[in-house]
């Protein structure tokens, strides 16, 4: 890349084979993603479009900001010879320079993937040669480490641009740039060829592929899937159904971005709809972050939305008797009409009464505490919730709509919406998007503009997913009611099959069990066994709460879990989601996971989810000695 020329590949422009029509795709009159942004940051100017938090004190930053951004990371990447086609990779938390980069690679016409900040060095090297990386973005030296780790391995890689240089004053590399020093080069970039964005981005085509998004590769490497502009368009009817956004509405971005949930989400659905999204300093100080910013819209996965509930249950009983008796009348009052809200009914006036004076005494004080008094619209998505926990928040008065999507649909699909949802349901089909189940297996099969173009150099695997007759197979399985709502029973893969030959469908076990305060996650067992085991991972804060509260004796987490006491009252949550169940699917025993599990640790997704197999494979002896 000596910056003579651009470099010139042939862009990646596919049709899926499960689009459900021919017909051109628009979202206010845009056919791409990047002719969308150059309209709304031109249209929305000097308003906010993200906010930071440095030293302490949230600082804004304009759409004005955002597009010229844009235009100078596109300039010098042009400069560094990068054109229409070139293959871009960001390696990083979320950040303002994560969204700035995904866009200035798409505006130029390439297509974007985003890895995982966790990911080892073998899986940043598989990313980067199958997706013929020729530029990546990364954050800081832990990052860089990586790309020196593999260097060898990856010598189309010709371009790495740093966002954070402290410790790296001095480095002297010749594919390694900082990233101001890329902004320097685009600025003069920009000066010589003034319209350069623009020209880019007038030549963007609907069926472009822009985006590379990689599986969490829980079964074998990690998959690329192919999305194109006309999928992520298609998406933006997922914001219609559910938000109805107001322009301005402020959200916060701490999923990883390289995920197609929060990419979407928190990345493209600001676009679209103009709001102001707000990057969470960490993954750790996210709940500070929530009640600081008090957002308008908030996307979740169940582990978050089960981590405030389980907050708040902590702090109760730290509370008075009197606030404790007040909260549970309050949330009584709250249960009764949601009864009536979550279906849309005229609520009775003297339970609408009643709940106005709980809210008014009790239920906004908590959503103050927790940080969402504000929050109109919050979707939880990437996996099943537990019923209960959204009738518990909507008690609450925080209106969490479930809804469904997978990277091959650009998280969008199926949804509950404000105007139509069903607890204990994903929701229905989004405009243009068809759903059935295959009548043999159960599976849940899906015809929609949303559907990707194919996995990147995996024609046959490709092909395998789609039926003959152009629906998309999800993989999970479900049942489809009279009204169209979708509920999803498990994942075929993971359904068990006991040594009597009954299929149970661990999912739903799983879920009742997280509703527990003292329960964060947990994987049944079963398959060709005589009866049902669980490994169960705890509430450290509940669990060391009700240890100290009983004055049982630990020294750290291991000792905590190895607790008689403790094991006694995990197994009595289990039994009470026993109860619920026929005596086949009844947890017989269970084991408990002594170690603490961070997104950092291979038993877990990127969006917090236990992995089935990992866990399984890891776990192994402690699996056996429950058999």
């Amino acid at each position: 890349m000596d910056g003579s020329a651009p470099i010139s590949l042939e862009p990646l422009r596919l049709r899926s084979p499960g689009a459900s029509s021919d017909s051109p795709l628009e979202f206010d009159g845009c056919d791409t993603l990047s002719k969308l942004f150059l309209a709304r940051t031109r249209a929305l100017g000097d308003k906010t479009a993200h906010m930071e938090k440095h030293l302490g004190i949230w600082h804004r930053y304009s759409w004005n900001h955002y597009r010229e951004t844009v235009a100078t990371v596109a300039g010098g990447l042009a400069a560094r010879g990068l054109g229409r086609g070139c293959r871009v990779g960001i390696l990083s938390e979320n950040r303002k320079e994560w969204v700035y980069a995904d866009m200035a690679g798409q505006c130029l016409g390439g297509t974007v993937a985003g890895i995982y900040q966790t990911d080892a060095p073998t899986q940043c090297e598989h990313i980067i040669t199958d997706a013929g990386l020729q530029a990546l973005f990364v954050e800081n030296d832990e990052q860089l480490d990586k790309f020196l780790e593999i260097e060898a391995r990856v010598p189309d890689l010709g371009l790495v641009v740093v966002f954070d240089m402290d410790g790296l004053e001095g480095l002297d590399h010749p594919k390694i740039i900082s990233w101001d020093q890329l902004l320097d080069e685009g600025r003069a970039f920009v000066a010589e060829n003034p319209n350069h964005l623009d020209d880019a981005v007038a030549g963007s085509q609907t069926d472009d592929v822009c985006l590379l998004v990689y599986t969490s590769g829980t079964t074998g490497k990690p998959k690329g899937t192919m999305i194109t502009s006309r999928n992520i368009i298609a998406a933006m009817q997922y914001a219609d159904a559910v938000f109805e956004p107001t322009p301005g509405a402020s959200m916060i971005s701490y999923l990883p971005l390289a995920h197609i949930y929060e990419r979407s989400l928190g990345a493209y659905l600001q676009i679209a709809h103009g709001l102001n999204v707000c990057f969470a300093e960490s993954v750790q100080t996210v709940f500070d972050n929530i009640r600081e910013v008090s957002p308008e819209i908030m996307n979740g996965v169940p582990r978050v939305w089960e981590k405030i509930y389980s907050s708040v249950n902590l702090r109760m009983k730290d509370a008075t008797r009197p606030a404790q008796v007040m909260f549970s009348w309050a949330l009584r009052a709250g249960e009764r009409w949601a009864k009536y809200a979550q279906v849309n009914q005229p609520v009775p006036p003297l339970i609408a009464a009643e709940r106005w004076l709980a809210n008014r005494l009790v239920l906004s004080n908590v959503r103050t505490m927790i940080g969402l008094n504000s929050v109109t619209r919050c979707v939880s998505g990437a996996a099943p919730i537990s019923p209960e926990l959204l009738r518990w928040y909507w008690a609450l008065g925080v209106r969490i709509y479930e809804g469904w999507g997978m990277s091959e649909t650009v998280a969008a699909g199926i949804v509950n919406t404000p105007k139509g949802t069903k607890v204990g349901t994903i929701g229905r089909a989004i405009p243009g998007t068809n759903v059935r189940t295959d009548p043999d297996s159960g599976e849940i099969q899906v015809q929609s503009d949303l559907i990707f173009a194919g996995y990147i150099n995996l024609p046959e695997k490709t092909a395998a997913e789609f039926t003959g007759d152009g629906y998309f197979r999800t993989g999970d399985v479900g049942e489809i009611d009279d009204e169209g709502y979708v509920r999803i029973t498990g994942r075929i893969k993971d359904i068990i099959i006991t040594e009597g030959g009954k299929n149970v469908a661990p999912a739903e076990i799983e879920n009742e069990l997280k509703f527990s305060p003292y329960i964060t996650d947990a994987i049944v067992i079963g398959d060709r066994r005589k009866y049902l085991t669980a490994l169960v991972m705890i509430d450290q804060e509940n669990v060391e709460k009700y240890a100290t509260d009983a004055k049982v004796s630990f020294s750290n987490f291991a000792s905590l879990c190895a607790a008689p006491e403790v094991v006694a009252l995990i197994e009595a949550e289990v039994e009470k989601v026993n109860g619920k169940f026929a005596q086949v699917e009844q947890i017989k025993k269970i084991r408990l996971i002594d170690q603490l599990l961070t997104a950092e640790d291979e038993e877990l997704t990127p969006t917090l989810k236990l992995k089935r197999q990992t866990v399984e494979k890891k776990y192994a002896a402690l699996i056996e000695d429950m058999y």
